[in-house]
């Protein structure tokens, strides 16, 4: 028998580079922003609370316009998705550098336009049209590679961010960021979608109505919606709010910046490994044991004794689970379904994971501001680690009836 070619076409090596690039930037710019809290609190008088609820609603439309970005990509190709997601997230980086940006303002330019940018550039969107050009064998290892890159972004982007805090300034770094954004933009051309008769999935005749019915009269695909959250509401709590909660428990401003980069470096072997992993054992059986990890990781971090060697090994173990749930997750979805309407069905799991961001934003911010301390946000954390490990188990990991008599 044949064997299976690595890729679908000449294009797919292309795609796979532009949408590493595209999502260097976008998670790169996004991962720092917990870094600016100290800067839009003294400068703008933000509170936790407020700068919580920004990134709440920045999570909450990063879900919410994806499976529209996912949608306009399955269509009409992914590069116009990017592009289009690409100069919201770029307004609104340029607005909060050159105001008005306090009040309703801030949550305008924080939490709306950048939300709204991510939910096209950054890692569903690309990482789909990425998944389209790969055949089954290959796909999660071509994913992983696009999730890992952008961890890359997250090891150097807090290192940069730091510097230029402390020698130039929270304004001018924004600029720097909208400079950056628009080489995002750049590469997004170049996220190109393969040709309906590339692969044998988007032959189907299967209209959009349809795959929407189809997910959701899916059980598995409802439990790894469900799960979804709870990813989210753990990154989104630790990217916010750990810069604060370490000064809070005594330690020096770069110990945060230090975690954020090992979070970076550690999430791109982590990645990498569950990529791999998903071609060879059970994709389910992967995520639970990292939401499970994820639990103890946390553990060891609040009640461990403050210090930059316990942060250290936090960062690294939060690290190498950060983005691992995303392989395994987008490739279970293309399993299911095929990957016609990849970009709509992963972007509706997101948009749970987004669900739970802002939860993890907002909540975190609120129980500070109400308690004095995120204790009660890193206890909800833990309980949710033993849910998502327990709810990804009774997943069956098998294409769906139509995909069988293809």
């Amino acid at each position: 028998m044949k064997s299976e070619k690595f890729f679908h076409s000449s294009t797919a090596i292309v795609t796979l580079l532009a949408a590493c690039f595209v999502v260097l930037i976008s998670l790169g710019v996004r991962q720092t922003f917990g870094l600016f809290f100290i800067d839009f609190n003294e400068s703008l008088n933000i509170s936790n609370t407020a700068f919580g609820f920004a990134i709440g609603t920045q999570m909450l439309m990063w879900g919410l316009t994806g499976p529209i970005f996912g949608a306009i990509a399955d269509r009409y190709g992914g590069h116009i998705a990017i592009i289009s997601a690409f100069i919201f997230y770029t307004l609104g980086v340029y607005f909060l550098y050159s105001g008005p940006n306090t009040g309703v303002f801030f949550q305008i330019h924080m939490g709306l336009l950048i939300g709204i940018g991510l939910g096209g550039t950054a890692i569903s969107i690309p990482m789909s049209i990425v998944g389209k050009h790969f055949p089954l064998s290959t796909r999660t290892i071509a994913m992983s590679i696009v999730t890992a890159v952008g961890s890359f972004g997250y090891f150097i982007s807090p290192i940069f961010t730091n510097y230029s805090l402390i020698e130039y300034g929270w304004s001018y770094t924004l600029f720097i960021f909208a400079l950056f954004l628009l080489t995002g933009l750049v590469a997004a051309f170049f996220v190109r979608s393969p040709k309906a008769n590339e692969t044998r999935e988007n032959k189907s005749n299967q209209s959009f109505g349809e795959a929407l019915s189809e997910a959701f009269k899916t059980k598995s695909y409802v439990l790894l919606v469900s799960g979804f959250f709870v990813c989210g509401f753990h990154i989104t709590l630790v990217g916010t709010h750990v810069p604060k909660y370490v000064i809070d428990r005594g330690l020096e401003n770069w110990t945060a910046a230090a975690i954020l980069s090992l979070i970076g470096l550690f999430n791109i072997f982590g990645s990498l490994l569950s990529g791999y992993l998903s071609t060879k054992i059970s994709k389910k059986i992967i995520l639970s044991a990292i939401y499970l990890l994820r639990g103890f990781s946390i553990v060891f971090f609040i009640f461990m004794p403050a210090s930059v060697f316990s942060a250290f090994i936090f960062g690294a173990s939060f690290g190498f689970l950060w983005l691992s749930t995303v392989p395994a997750t987008s490739g279970i979805v293309a399993h299911l379904f095929g990957t016609k309407y990849l970009g709509l069905l992963y972007g509706i799991v997101f948009l749970s994971h987004q669900i739970g961001s802002f939860f993890g934003a907002y909540l975190g911010g609120l129980f500070h501001d109400l308690y004095g301390s995120y204790d009660y946000a890193w206890y909800l954390a833990i309980l949710l680690s033993i849910f998502a490990a327990i709810i990804h188990l009774p997943i069956v990991e098998k294409p769906v009836e139509r995909l069988q008599k293809i």
